[in-house]
């Protein structure tokens, strides 16, 4: 099958400072549309920062001003564009992903399922998966702890769906004094996981910034983010950092479904 390049946006994420983030994030997202991406993913919640106090008077409806940023982003820059943003839908609050055509047609909204320790008051649960057909591929849409080992049921449902690239905008944090080393075998063994045994890719965007506010107060966001392929292996791990900004453009193969329904039970029984 033909390759799909996409760019992974581990942007730079300041807590209450909206305009700041959505502008540092054009700017990564023009350099991924110059070295020819055709998906560009950005982080969770990167609009105001993941489980911010304010997110209450800071978040916007669906559609709404950020949604309908990224949307004229995503046709301004010919773009399919992913990315976390916090959405405040009558007086409930959710951490939302969206991923928008370059048609600015909002093809996916996936609202975050495992909600962590300490916000499960903040936001609510998902209740529905979802994947989208497009020229590119087959994409399904799921947020950073949706991920974990404990929570990869998701990920099971999305490729049972036929999902073929499976986009993940994330939020991933160290607490403080943590050494400035290696981080992610907690992602890196459910994604192997998950990819070997359906042929599919998966691809996880973290922020990058100080964690000013909120339960996780004094942590850091450290980038680091992820990209795993079809055969379990790591297609791309970026910059690790409170200071790792940065755009990578990859090549993702989507692959074809090795079996569905009870064949691919059998199949996965078989290891």
């Amino acid at each position: 099958m033909h390759s799909v390049k996409i760019a992974m946006i581990q942007a730079a994420v300041e807590y209450d400072r909206r305009a700041i983030n959505f502008s540092k994030a054009h700017d990564l997202l023009t350099q991924a549309a110059a070295q020819g991406a055709q998906i560009a993913v950005l982080p969770e919640c990167f609009d105001i920062g993941w489980a911010n106090p304010r997110a209450g008077e800071l978040a916007c409806t669906i559609p709404g001003e950020c949604s309908d940023t990224l949307a004229q982003w995503a046709k301004e820059l010919d773009l399919y564009v992913a990315a976390g943003i916090t959405e405040r839908d009558g007086d409930r609050l959710y951490n939302t992903a969206v991923l928008f055509s370059p048609q600015a047609e909002l093809l996916l909204k996936h609202r975050k399922i495992n909600i962590l320790t300490d916000v499960e008051g903040m936001y609510t649960v998902g209740d529905r998966l979802g994947v989208v057909e497009t020229p590119l591929g087959r994409i399904g849409m799921d947020i950073c702890a949706d991920n974990l080992e404990d929570s990869l049921v998701l990920g099971h449902a999305l490729c049972r769906m036929g999902a073929q690239i499976i986009l993940s905008p994330s939020s991933w944090a160290v607490p403080p004094r943590n050494p400035r080393t290696s981080y992610g075998e907690e992602w890196l063994l459910p994604y192997g996981k998950l990819c070997r045994a359906y042929g599919v890719s998966l691809i996880g965007v973290s922020n990058v910034g100080a964690v000013t506010a909120g339960a996780w107060q004094g942590w850091s966001c450290i980038g680091n983010s992820i990209a795993m392929g079809p055969d379990g292996q790591p297609l791309a791990v970026l910059p690790y950092g409170e200071d790792a900004a940065c755009c990578q453009v990859i090549e993702v193969t989507p692959q074809e479904p090795r079996a569905r329904g009870t064949a691919l039970c059998e199949l996965l029984r078989r290891g």
